[in-house]
């Protein structure tokens, strides 16, 4: 799978899997996924939201995020999910 697939279906899984209130071509890839930047952007999501998120990307794609600061690393933006599942799956 090519990464703008794979971004495509990141953003479909954040949007759906977690039932946001955003379409996935409005999500943005470079902003947090949890909590905001300095600017506002990011998704907001907290940590319930987390560990739902681990779950659906570790069924979705067959990664493991193993613990806490692998899944920082990951879930950092978008396309941080996009590296760490290329790297994971590399």
């Amino acid at each position: 799978m090519d990464r703008e697939a794979l971004r495509a279906e990141v953003k479909e899984l954040l949007a759906t899997g977690l039932r946001l209130d955003v379409a996935p071509a409005d999500i943005p890839t470079d902003s947090p996924i949890f909590g905001t930047d300095g600017n506002g952007r990011g998704l907001g999501l907290d940590s319930i939201d987390a560990l739902e998120l681990v779950v659906l990307v570790e069924e979705r794609f067959r990664v493991a995020i193993p613990d806490e600061e692998a899944g920082r690393r990951a879930f950092g933006s978008v396309d941080a999910l996009v590296d760490f599942i290329l790297a994971e799956r590399a």
